[in-house]
């Protein structure tokens, strides 16, 4: 089994595989977690989702965080946590309440906090927030470590610098893939390249790329008061699409995120920007990020930054993942396009991949995830 991408949905495939009982060799152009999975903000993230298809999935794969660390799979890789969504103008009311809505009817637990509650819970943090619901069971891991972890518990092998520049045929089957140093054979084939999976695919605007620009500030050390998870606008539900509304225009939006991490410094995210260019930030941007933050979270002010990052994240048509096999191949399947959800999915998406690898019954149903819904796309 070869599988072309060490992020971590190739990784996490990769040691549900071996579990199962597969010889597993992950090629990538890189290194493990190099890509987007290296530059994620590590949100395990029910309540940034929109409703359909990826809330669902998202409560699994929550729920997948959980077990493997109960297992001891990722333990201390995984921080249970709340996300509180918070509406700091009237006009966002009606947005928190839908959202609220639609996060219970995929079972998800809530808390509604109207202003007195949200003086007892957050305190000074957000004294300008008018509501907010406090999603219960998200969580937070960092990908590079996950995909270290699946790495050294994992029965595969990881081959870095291989790129790889196509698929290997033989008698018009494909019996492994074409990489820079030879041919790698193999009984089956996995994409899982993040933005390098493009190429595979008989289409060239099916997968996009999406930029993302985040902050990273200086330890609080009592600066700055506590609050027990990242404080979510109501703007990030408009600048993702997950409640309509009028945004900003589709090519760049913002959407503000003020993540507390465990090392006593804040994340401060993020835009969402039709680019390519992921080795460069702008100051209109981190300006306009800090600004939002400063007014949600006034003690922040006291904070320097210390880094400004940008990552590229693999992005598709429509806004949702392509896993599947592919329909020109019998034993080809892709895993990629999952924008800013990776993180939240890798682990559930790998264990998909096994399953359906190995004919197995899905866990979950992926049916709107097919590749098939790109007919232009699945004949490489």
């Amino acid at each position: 089994m070869i599988i072309v991408g060490a992020g971590i949905v190739g990784m996490s495939a990769a040691y549900f595989l071996s579990q199962a009982g597969w010889h597993v060799t992950v090629l990538d152009a890189e290194a493990p977690a190099a890509g987007a999975t290296g530059a994620a903000d590590g949100a395990v993230s029910v309540a940034s989702k929109k409703a359909g298809p990826l809330m669902t999935l998202a409560v699994a794969g929550a729920d997948l965080y959980r077990r493997l660390s109960k297992q001891g799979v990722l333990t201390d890789e995984f921080v249970s946590r709340p996300t509180f969504v918070v509406a700091t103008e009237k006009h966002e009311l009606p947005l928190l309440e839908r959202h609220a809505a639609q996060l219970r009817e995929a079972g998800v637990s809530l808390r509604d906090l109207g202003k007195q509650d949200l003086d007892q819970v957050l305190g000074a943090v957000a004294p300008g927030a008018m509501a907010a619901i406090e999603v219960q069971g998200d969580g937070h891991a960092i990908g590079y470590k996950v995909v270290e972890r699946f790495r050294r518990i994992g029965s595969f092998i990881v081959k870095r610098n291989s790129a790889v520049g196509g698929l290997w045929y033989r008698a018009g089957r494909v019996v492994g893939v074409e990489t820079q140093h030879g041919h790698e054979p193999a009984d089956a084939v996995l994409i899982a390249a993040g933005r390098g999976s493009a190429s595979f695919l008989g289409a060239k605007d099916v997968i996009r790329p999406r930029k993302g620009q985040l902050i990273i500030t200086e330890r609080g050390e009592g600066r700055m008061p506590l609050f027990p998870g990242p404080l979510m606008s109501c703007r990030y539900l408009l600048s993702k699409g997950i409640q309509p509304g009028a945004g900003e225009s589709r090519s760049r939006s913002f959407g503000l995120v003020i993540d507390p991490l465990q090392t006593g410094q804040f994340l401060i995210g993020g835009t969402r920007e039709d680019s390519a260019d992921g080795g460069s930030t702008d100051v209109e941007a981190v300006r306009k990020l800090l600004s939002e933050a400063v007014s949600l979270a006034p003690a922040l002010a006291s904070l320097r930054v210390l880094r400004v990052f940008a990552g590229i994240r693999a992005a598709t048509r429509d806004g949702l993942p392509i896993v599947g096999l592919l329909a020109a191949h019998d034993n080809v399947w892709i895993a990629t396009g999952f924008e800013g959800d990776g993180i939240c999915l890798g682990p559930l998406i790998g264990q998909v991949c096994q399953q359906l690898i190995c004919g197995e019954p899905l866990d979950v149903d992926i049916s709107a995830l097919s590749p098939k819904r790109f007919p232009e796309a699945i004949a490489a």
